[in-house]
């Protein structure tokens, strides 16, 4: 437990640091909701920080990067529509925030696949899209970060099964195969930044079997 807390922690000083840059280095923002917001997340207290974050609205609203902290804190609070929402906002005021389109297209990708959910099969592999739509544009603006590969592979994957499955309501095997095809090139452009990576060899012969097996 002690490691968590420390992790989260570690996230939520680095991610003030980028916030801290990105506001012109000034030590305090002139909304104390905003301030509070901050401080939460230095002290890896997520829910904290969307709280006062959300009260610094909608006053701040037009300000990317109070959005940013509180998508941040949606997203670790598994707020994940209300974090996809509001990093779709950052990426409206700045289409440059590489980090915002991958944090909104992780969120998405986490609704799509929510086994609680009540969303249908359509919804759900046009949230897939999305996500892999959206790891697509942050790629194109920051083509070395392997982790964008990695994710957009597993949005790939998701629709993969997601429509190759069997006598689901939109079954489609040339799209499942596509996925598939596109989660492996993924995995490989992985491969060619670490060679190494046991996990990624796996997950590009298990892609391949999913993909080689469709009905």
């Amino acid at each position: 437990m002690k490691n968590a807390k420390l992790g989260l922690a570690t996230l939520a000083m680095a991610f003030f640091a980028f916030s801290a840059n990105a506001q012109q280095k000034e030590t305090e923002h002139s909304n104390p909701n905003v301030r509070l917001g901050q401080k939460a997340l230095l002290d890896g207290d997520f829910k904290g920080a969307a709280t006062h974050l959300e009260k610094a609205l909608p006053k701040e609203g037009s300000d990317p990067n109070v959005l940013y902290m509180l998508g941040y804190s949606q997203f670790h609070n598994g707020d994940f529509k209300k974090a996809a929402d509001t990093f779709g906002k950052v990426v409206t005021l700045d289409a440059k925030n590489g980090t915002a389109y991958y944090y909104k297209a992780k969120a998405t990708n986490n609704l799509a696949v929510q086994v609680d959910s009540k969303l249908s099969n359509a919804n759900r592999e046009q949230l897939l899209k999305t996500a892999t739509e959206d790891y697509s544009k942050a790629i194109a603006l920051n083509s070395s970060d392997s982790k964008l590969y990695q994710n957009r592979a597993i949005a790939y994957r998701d629709l993969g099964i997601l429509v190759g499955t069997t006598g689901a309501a939109n079954y489609n095997k040339a799209a499942a195969t596509d996925a598939y095809n596109k989660a492996i090139a993924d995995y490989e452009k992985l491969l060619s930044f670490d060679s190494s990576r046991k996990d990624i060899q796996k997950e590009v012969k298990k892609a391949t079997v999913y993909r080689d097996n469709l009905k």
